[in-house]
């Protein structure tokens, strides 16, 4: 069990530890990943035009164990803005040892803030493990999700 877990918005010395997580996620998922995507999300959170945020969990010794990407999304029928989770990944290492419970804390704090009534999120049918935490921590909606490709 990890001593200590930190959740803080990303900031720009933590670079390489976002890279190396990122890229595993992207390894996790069988998404191809290179320089140039990286480069795209990276400015993304640090660009002041955007609504778009990344949390990061480290340990007590400062090492990277989990990557939190979000943005707010305008909900039409609500008149409003919600929150949309884009990615989330903890270091295979520490699954299980409360670095997503702890990264979902900061994720609702951050909502709060925006004044999001909820955060929604899709993950693959297959991801069991994943699925089994987001059951306890949320709740399942009836939603199916479908993707036009257009390129």
């Amino acid at each position: 069990m990890q001593s200590s877990i930190s959740v803080a918005p990303l900031n720009v010395e933590d670079r390489d530890q976002w890279e190396t997580l990122y890229k595993n996620y992207a390894l996790f998922y069988e998404v191809p990943m290179d320089q140039p995507i990286l480069d795209t999300v990276w400015s993304w959170i640090f660009d002041e035009n955007k609504q778009f945020f990344a949390l990061i969990a480290k340990d007590d010794q400062g090492h990277a164990l989990g990557l939190m990407h979000f943005r707010e999304m305008p909900s039409p029928l609500r008149g409003k803005s919600v929150g949309f989770l884009d990615d989330l990944y903890v270091d295979s290492s520490v699954r299980g040892e409360g670095v997503v419970e702890q990264l979902f804390s900061g994720l609702s704090a951050s909502a709060k803030e925006h004044s999001w009534p909820h955060v929604r999120w899709i993950t693959a049918e297959n991801n069991y493990r994943a699925r089994a935490v987001y059951d306890k921590l949320a709740s399942k909606t009836y939603w199916q999700t479908y993707q036009l490709i257009c390129d």
